[in-house]
């Protein structure tokens, strides 16, 4: 699939969050909300830093995002994540109503998008996402292995 600029623009500044998460020793994955093609939340995961298992990027960035707009539904939004997202983080997508989710690369141990469930296009549910993955697939790929591979290392 073919994106546009403006796509690749939010993309990458996702994964600037997701590099900030990486030099913080943290799974390097950043998030955007984008709304009206403005970034309106972002976030970096952040579960080591505020012990808190769901510090997850795009938790943090859809809570700025209400904060924001001063509402729970983020309707007319999308979601930019490196990572493919997990249940906890699909789910809040739903109640937020995000209309677009774009991830980077697939998620074969936690992705709910698609590799290991579908929630957002499960059909049991009053809203659907509409999901888009490959957006700057390498390089968040390459961050995600070069961030396991120096934690297996220390180990």
């Amino acid at each position: 699939m073919l994106f546009s600029e403006d796509n690749y623009r939010f993309m990458y500044a996702a994964l600037q969050e997701a590099e900030i998460a990486y030099e913080m020793g943290e799974v390097p994955v950043g998030a955007v909300i984008v709304h009206k093609n403005k970034i309106i939340g972002k976030g970096y995961n952040q579960t080591e830093q505020l012990k808190d298992a769901t510090a997850h990027a795009e938790m943090i960035a859809i809570t700025a995002a209400s904060n924001n707009l001063t509402d729970k539904r983020l309707e007319d939004c999308d979601l930019y994540v490196t990572l493919e997202p997990c249940i906890m983080c699909s789910g809040a997508a739903l109640l937020s109503r995000v209309k677009n989710i774009y991830f980077s690369t697939f998620d074969p141990k936690f992705g709910a998008c698609g590799s290991i469930y579908n929630l957002v296009n499960d059909g049991r549910y009053n809203h659907k996402i509409n999901i888009y993955s490959g957006l700057l697939e390498n390089e968040s790929s390459n961050l995600l292995k070069d961030f396991f591979e120096k934690l297996r290392q220390k180990k």
